[in-house]
């Protein structure tokens, strides 16, 4: 049994992999600046002042945490849960046309062809995102993505990265009919944060490096990859 506050035992680098949980934004898809675009637009619409997100951010933190990041710079204290939810529900308002305008949204190199290839070899295949969900669904709907993806875990779960992995994770062991285990799970992410996360809980991952961290950044994964086209697990 895992002592308190230990992490879990995770399993060893070769055990099969038969479920992947993959991040969004700088793994599957960069939209170019339209998910900073689109909450600055949602700031200067309630309070007359847009926000740089990317500069009072960090990459991999969950969409109630950008919310309330940008609510402090804005306001100078910490914002109550109804002015959270007033600025998700504009930056949701804005988010579409600021994705389907982006001139630099891009899929991840390689990123179709792969997830089309785990599909055909029966592979599960979620998402582990810091996104609410319905922001999650806008981002990948331009690159046709959603196809791919009938679970995950989201920033609407929690504004903890161990605890959405954690929800995605469950979420696939119920579609497989208790058929998978946590072992089974690798899940595949951008940034340190994803990282901890996916320790955290006890799963292995690959870190990608099409994001803002290099590969050198990422060497606390199992497999630290330039992209998914370099030396995938599976």
């Amino acid at each position: 049994m895992t002592e308190a506050g230990a992490e879990p035992v995770r399993a060893a680098r070769d055990h099969p992999i038969r479920a992947i949980l993959f991040d969004v934004d700088g793994t599957l898809l960069t939209t170019g600046g339209a998910g900073a675009s689109a909450w600055s637009e949602a700031c200067s619409q309630i309070y007359g002042s847009p926000v740089d997100i990317e500069r009072i951010t960090e990459s991999g933190m969950t969409d109630n945490e950008v919310a309330k990041d940008a609510l402090r710079s804005v306001l100078g204290r910490n914002p109550n849960p109804n002015e959270v939810d007033d600025l998700t529900d504009a930056y949701l308002d804005y988010l579409p046309g600021s994705v389907a305008s982006s001139d630099h949204y891009r899929l991840s190199p390689g990123i179709v062809g792969l997830l089309e290839r785990l599909l055909s070899e029966g592979l599960v295949l979620g998402l582990t995102t810091g996104n609410i969900e319905p922001a999650a669904r806008i981002k990948l709907e331009r690159g046709g993505l959603n196809r791919f993806f009938s679970f995950g875990g989201f920033g609407s779960d929690s504004d903890r990265r161990p605890d959405l992995t954690k929800r995605a994770m469950e979420r696939g062991i119920r579609r497989s009919g208790g058929e998978l285990a946590r072992d089974d799970f690798i899940s595949v992410g951008d940034t340190p944060l994803d990282i901890l996360a996916a320790h955290q809980i006890g799963i292995r991952i690959a870190g990608v490096a099409t994001g803002l961290y290099p590969a050198s950044e990422l060497a606390g994964a199992e497999w630290p990859l330039e992209s998914v086209e370099s030396g995938f697990p599976v």
